[in-house]
């Protein structure tokens, strides 16, 4: 069995689509021009990513899992190979277009939150939703602040909220896009466990309540056994990506 069979068949092992896949990336390489030095972030990337899959991304700093998620998310473009998102090739797209690509099918839980200082916790995550298209976009932050455990908090101000509490309002934000593709970096780093489960099941929700497809970047190996899939990076390259062996764990089994 080759590689994409064995993606394949885990995909179908663990409720991934065996259609056309989602996310797509071919021999994909980042290298960044550091003077007279070059440094390469990715190289030769090959990953296809079916509907509904909750993959877990590990490895070490350094080792190019965020910059794979922004190769996902068109925040960057790489140098080498081509990548293909909801079967449209956003490899050489223009500024606009990516602009409405990321708009209309992905979103993402930022390591450093990136919410809006001016604007309300409510605020910040209608804005996720209003910008995807989503004519109840009050209506679903509201509920999403809810099922971040925030509902007492919408009308705070970022600096009023603590990391944790700011990076659920982060966290709320992506889901009430309701994009098919969430991206998610380090998302329980500013969790106590208690909060930080809760998220997970919130993320993990998401491949099944609305068929969404979940990459998770962490250095947390416990988070990767509730994982589809697990496929970790060492020096920009894939050294390994699989199912995990007798399926994924319970969330409830976790600790940390």
């Amino acid at each position: 069995m080759n590689a994409a069979e064995a993606q394949a068949s885990g995909e179908r092992e663990n409720g991934g689509s065996t259609g056309q896949p989602l996310i797509e990336l071919a021999g994909v390489a980042r290298r960044y021009d550091m003077g007279e030095v070059t440094v390469t972030a990715l190289e030769n990337v090959d990953l296809r990513v079916g509907r509904g899959e909750f993959i877990v991304v590990l490895g070490p700093s350094g080792s190019g899992k965020t910059t794979l998620l922004n190769m996902i998310g068109a925040l960057d473009s790489p140098t080498e190979g081509t990548i293909r998102i909801l079967g449209e090739d956003i490899t050489r797209a223009s500024r606009a277009q990516l602009f409405e690509f990321r708009r209309r099918s992905v979103s993402f839980i930022f390591q450093t939150f990136n919410l809006f200082p001016a604007l309300t916790a409510l605020e910040n995550v209608e804005f996720g939703a209003d910008v995807s298209g989503r004519p109840d976009a009050r209506e679903l932050a509201a509920e999403t602040l809810e099922r971040v455990g925030l509902a007492g908090r919408g009308g705070h101000f970022p600096h009023e909220l603590s990391g944790g509490e700011q990076q659920r309002v982060a966290i709320a934000r992506a889901l009430a896009t309701r994009n098919p593709i969430l991206l998610a970096d380090e998302p329980t780093g500013e969790l106590d466990f208690r909060t930080g489960v809760q998220i997970l099941e919130l993320l993990h929700e998401q491949t099944h309540t609305e068929d969404t497809s979940v990459l998770v970047v962490t250095h947390n190996r416990e988070i990767a056994r509730v994982a589809h899939r697990v496929v970790e990076l060492s020096s920009g390259r894939i050294v390994a990506d699989g199912p995990n062996p007798g399926g994924p764990a319970s969330i409830s089994e976790l600790r940390w």
